[in-house]
């Protein structure tokens, strides 16, 4: 083992001379054959390094004279010998080179570590092994000690004639470690060795008192197991000494020492050391314990964060698009961005993992939104226009559910878009630091994946019909980016198309002229689409109602002809499909509702008004706000939630049923009596989702406030029930249908007459629960009368006789039905 020496500490060589330093003490060493006559050892010349005892220091006593220069505790030439003097007693080996540092001890003594070997005619040392058993490991002893001792290693062997050490191991865990020992020793750092053959060296005391206390750790910047600075003796592994102690070490011979001491065990601070197999540091947490579980927790976590990564990039927007060769594929943005993160340094690596991340966890948030859109209104999600649907949302579910369920679901819906956001920001970071500690493996499988995408995409490998070369979220960002464009330009041209008005100019006289004098009335039966009565499940009941209500029709005289009309919306946003039939404006988003209902285009309403010989009324259950729209439809009494009298319960997001709405407006504005005809609008919710609970029909007479239908609420289904299913929705859909046109063609038969004419319609088809995925948007449309004159009208659009129309019934946009109604009775067009 090797020393370092200190900035005063210089190897004695023979080549070297040792520098001359005054020195307050004449030295003490003297020569093994006389002991008293004050010649060093060391510079005797006769080739055998000198060996002194460190005289022994009580707890009571040497311990501060150690400490204070006390000659009583240690001779004063020990506590002012420059060991680089000359005399000084600093050890040489027999080469005649020295250790050149003065703080270790050898091994069983006091001596310092590398003095050399004894002098056979010394005395006997005393023995310093006699309470080797009960002695505790000082913490003043640092690396380089000899096992057992204060000495340092490489000090060498101790000669078998020397005379006994003195036993300086007695009672070693009463002894109080000084604080300024250096490593190894039981001195003070610096002091030189004692000769223990001189004559005036005393015996050393007992050092290893039982009961005194270790003093702290050392602190930074020490030598380990001292209070020296690190620059003082510090042992250097790539140091010369070492070289020489091993070198001058006999065969077979531990150059640190001659026999090792007891295993350390009882080190500085705690009286107890780590285990030798356990690693300091961070390898002393869970890691270190358990490393099996360590790499495989590591591994897992990295594989889940690229699972999540690719499902991220091969997401698609549809719910029936999930199948597994959608996620077999490869997506050439993993390949670049891979790319990117093996060449960038650390910090911009990071951020662009977590821009990439951050962006990855949105475009994911978007296709979650573009399925509940695909699955509820039949479109993707519009990032410019559709925000303001989440306050319908959170009504509806309110309705539904109720406060706290609407509650817990939003706070739901949020957690799950900050935990999406986190995640692939997380993941993304990870596996960029992956690629960066692995760049040879990653560049090369970055290479390769790189090769088989463009081999895939140049030759049109397929699997079940999907590409394997990927560039779903390159085409996603495309066609949002080509939809917000197209957003921000239709706004211009809607406000352009909503200008131009067919009818505009024309004059009151020239407006509806076959239908005066007659009631009409405009109906909005919610969610009736065409699976109502094509779908396998549904069909059968809603036709056998639409041919029981019709058979009720004929008897009571009245007629009707049904056809098809598209909507402009599907699933929901009833709204467009109200304004898109009464304006005559195909308006399919909420930017095109904000703009005509902010102006004064004419509406189907609002040419019956024109005229003046109509009063127009309004009743819709469905409004429980301030509804500004009413102008611009053109009505003038409004009945909404708030002003029908219903005292019942809610059925879902249904205020209340429909026969209950048809029976207030008839008490309240078809029983009266008026100088003019009614154009009534009625929009009828009890078919509007969940279907659960449904109404059932009761005698007219019992209707009254609503009361009654409490206990029909009570015994009805729970939406929980059946919106996670879609056969049970189905069926559902299909009796509250059968409800909502029962309630309508039993009022018309009882209150209508001669002159009521009756226009209903579906606003759009179901939800893709309910209507099947990529439905069409059709929607029955049915005109019903008394008077054969009012029908005869409309014989050459096609329509089917009854209320089903056939299967291929002319299909007619839903905004091009005003301008055909308007021509068919009388109006003459003006632009």
């Amino acid at each position: 083992m090797s020393f370092k020496t200190s900035s005063r500490q210089q190897p004695n060589t023979d080549e070297t001379p040792p520098r001359d330093e005054p020195t307050p003490e004449p030295p003490t060493d003297t020569d093994a054959d006389a002991p008293a006559d004050g010649e060093d050892a060391a510079a005797s010349g006769e080739g055998e390094a000198a060996a002194g005892a460190a005289p022994e220091i009580t707890a009571n006593d040497g311990a501060a004279s150690s400490a204070s220069g006390d000659p009583e505790g240690t001779p004063p030439t020990a506590a002012t010998e420059d060991p680089t003097a000359p005399g000084s007693g600093a050890a040489v080996t027999r080469d005649g080179t020295g250790t050149g540092t003065p703080s270790g001890t050898e091994p069983g003594t006091g001596a310092p570590a590398g003095s050399g070997r004894t002098d056979p005619d010394a005395p006997d040392a005393p023995d310093t092994t006699a309470a080797a058993a009960d002695t505790e490991t000082l913490p003043g002893t640092g690396p380089g000690t000899e096992p057992g001792t204060g000495a340092p290693a490489g000090s060498g062997p101790t000669d078998p004639d020397a005379p006994d050490a003195p036993d300086t191991t007695a009672a070693a865990a009463d002894t109080e470690t000084l604080p300024d020992t250096g490593p190894g020793t039981d001195a003070p750092a610096g002091s030189g060795p004692t000769d223990p053959d001189s004559p005036d060296a005393p015996d050393a005391p007992d050092t290893t008192a039982a009961d005194t206390d270790t003093l702290p750790e050392t602190g930074p910047g020490t030598e380990p197991g001292t209070d020296a600075p690190a620059d003082a003796g510090a042992v250097g592994p790539d140091s010369s000494d070492g070289a020489s102690e091993a070198a001058a070490a006999p065969d077979g011979e531990d150059p640190a020492g001659e026999v090792p001491g007891p295993a350390a065990g009882d080190g500085a601070g705690g009286g107890e050391e780590p285990p030798a197999d356990e690693p300091p540091g961070r390898g002393n947490g869970w890691r270190g314990r358990y490393p099996v579980a360590a790499r495989t927790l590591a591994w897992t976590t990295t594989l889940l964060a690229a699972a999540l990564v690719l499902f991220a990039l091969l997401m698609p927007s549809h719910a029936d698009k999930f199948r597994p060769a959608e996620f077999l594929r490869l997506p050439v943005e993993a390949i670049f961005g891979a790319a990117l993160l093996i060449v960038l340094p650390r910090r911009p690596r990071i951020a662009v993992s977590v821009a990439a991340g951050l962006l990855l966890g949105v475009l994911t948030v978007l296709n979650i939104l573009d399925i509940e859109f695909n699955e509820y209104l039949g479109r993707g999600f519009n990032v410019v226009l559709d925000w303001s649907l989440f306050g319908d949302a959170q009504a509806y579910l309110q309705d539904t559910f109720g406060n706290g369920g609407a509650l817990g679901i939003a706070a739901l819906a949020v957690a799950l878009v900050l935990a999406i956001l986190a995640l692939t920001t997380l993941s993304v970071v990870r596996l960029g630091g992956l690629v960066a500690r692995n760049t040879v493996t990653a560049t090369r499988t970055t290479l390769v994946l790189a090769i088989a995408w463009v081999t895939c995409a140049t030759l049109g490998v397929q699997y079940t019909g999907v590409p394997i070369a990927s560039e779903h979220v390159a085409l996603v960002v495309q066609d949002r980016t080509e939809a917000v464009r197209q957003t921000l330009r239709d706004e211009a041209e809607f406000a352009r198309i909503s200008k131009k008005d067919n009818f505009a100019n024309t004059p009151p006289s020239q407006l509806l002229t076959d239908l005066r004098g007659k009631d009409m009335i405009v109906t909005f039966i919610e969610s009736y689409g065409r699976s109502a009565v094509e779908d396998p499940l549904m069909a059968p009941r809603v036709d056998a109602t639409l041919t029981a209500e019709n058979k009720k029709l004929t008897q009571a005289g009245f007629a009707a002809k049904s056809g098809w009309l598209t909507s402009a919306t599907y699933g929901g946003s009833s709204w467009l499909g109200h304004s898109t039939f009464l304006s005559g404006l195909w308006i399919n988003n909420q930017q095109r509702y904000r703009t005509v209902t902010a102006g004064d285009h004419l509406t189907l309403v609002g040419a019956f008004k024109k005229t003046g010989d109509y009063d127009t009324v309004g009743v819709m259950p469905g409004v429980q706000k301030a509804w500004p729209e009413q102008k611009f439809y053109g009505i003038d009494k409004l009945y909404d939630a708030h002003h029908l009298g219903y005292k019942g319960p809610k059925f879902s997001w249904s205020t209340m049923p429909d026969q209950y709405a048809l029976a207030a407006y008839q008490r309240l504005v078809h029983s009266k009596k008026h100088d003019k005809p009614l154009m009534s609008t009625i929009i009828l919710t009890s078919s509007h989702q969940p279907w659960a609970p449904i109404p059932r029909t009761v005698p007219q007479d019992q209707v009254g406030d609503g009361s009654v239908y409490g206990a029909i609420e009570k015994a009805g289904k729970r939406p929980s029930d059946i919106i996670t299913s879609s056969p049970k929705s189905k069926v559902e859909y299909g009796k509250a249908i059968s409800y909502s046109v029962t309630s309508l063609i039993d009022w018309l038969v009882k209150y209508g007459n001669k002159n009521t004419v009756l226009i209903y319609l579906g606003d759009h088809q179901p939800i893709a629960r309910v209507s099947g995925d990529h439905a069409s948007r059709d929607v029955p449309v049915s005109i019903v009368a008394k008077d054969p004159k009012v029908l005869d009208r409309i014989a050459d659009w096609g329509w089917t006789d009854g209320l089903r129309p056939e299967h291929n019934a002319p299909v007619w946009k839903m905004s091009d039905f005003r301008d055909r109604f308007l021509t068919s009775y009388g109006s003459t067009p003006h632009p």
